[in-house]
Parts: structure tokens; sequence; C-alpha cells
């Protein structure tokens, strides 16, 4: 029984569906390059790179057949933008704008606001520094300053389990490789 218990241990507390867990693909998007100076932090706009930028993860994602269910994203004028040029260029709905994704989220928020979106099998998020690496850290259980997610790039993360830790890294992808 001890074998046994020790192959159950990692499932338990993932939710359960029929008769098997679930688990998605999580793909976190940078926003692309903003202005660097706005009013307000909040308020900065993409530059023309950085719509083009947008343009090139979606295309990627296109190419890639990895297209998510859901694309939810910062309030943030330059995330919220990111999104709807990606979502438009996929020909997927609308990005939902989602408050926890703002500056300073922290990887167990972030875990704990996804579970409402364990129906879907492939999620995007787009959103900010030092979050998306400190998110990817905590899910791989890496040591902090470990990865550092580039502006405009593409991170896909397998096997995600809301709230439960763990996942496995298939790719990440700087936009001037795309």
């Amino acid at each position: 029984m001890g074998a046994l218990s020790s192959l159950i241990e990692p499932y338990v507390g993932m939710p359960l569906y029929g008769s098997i867990y679930f688990t998605m693909d999580l793909l976190l998007i940078r926003h692309a390059e903003a202005q660097a100076l706005s009013c307000s932090d909040s308020d900065r706009t993409l530059t023309n790179k950085g719509r083009e930028q947008a343009q090139k993860v979606g295309d990627l994602l296109c190419k890639l057949a990895l297209i998510p269910d859901i694309i939810l994203t910062s309030p943030l004028v330059r995330a919220g933008q990111t999104a709807t040029i990606m979502s438009e260029v996929l020909g997927a709905e609308s990005p939902i704008t989602e408050q926890w994704l703002a500056c300073g989220m922290k990887p167990d928020r972030a875990m704990a606001e996804l579970q409402a979106y364990s129906e879907f099998s492939r999620v995007a998020i787009v959103g900010h520094e030092p979050d998306f690496s400190g998110l990817v850290e905590w899910l791989l259980a890496t040591e902090s300053g470990s990865f550092r997610v580039r502006k405009a790039s593409v991170t896909l993360l397998r096997g995600v389990s809301a709230p439960s830790r763990g996942a496995e890294m298939e790719m990440m992808l700087p936009v001037d490789v795309m």
C-alpha cells in the first residue's frame, strides 16, 4: 500500500472531473513593448513595435496550433492591447480582463483565481514582470531569479493543476525568434 500511496499523493487535492484529474496548458504572454512615458504606468500604450510584436505572438500561436480556449488579461492598457491584437490574429473571443493579473500578482493568488477557469484545457494569461517570472519559478519549484520572462514572449507550461504547484515547461520563446 505504501507504493500506491506515493503514486497517488501528488494528485491529492486536484479537481476531479469524472474519473480523471484535470490539468491545463497555461500560456503566459508578457505584454509587448509599451511607451516609456505616460501620465500613469497603467495608461502606457503599445508602441508601433509593440503592436507588431503582439501580431507575431498571435501568428506563432496559430502556426503552432496553440490556440487558447480563453484569454485573460491584466487591466493595464498595454496588456489589454497585447491580448486584443493577439485574439484578433487568432480569431479568438475577446480577452477577459482580470484585476488579479495587474502588476503585483502573487503565484498563490494566480493559481487560486485560475481555478475558476479549470473547465478550459488551454488558458492564456497576458501580464507583467516580475510577476510572470515568479509564477514560473513557483510552479516549477525553482530558485528565485532563475527565470526572466521577456516582453512579448510566449511561455507554455503543461500539466498545470490550479491551485496545486507543479508543471512542465514546454517552451519559452522571446519575440525576436518568432
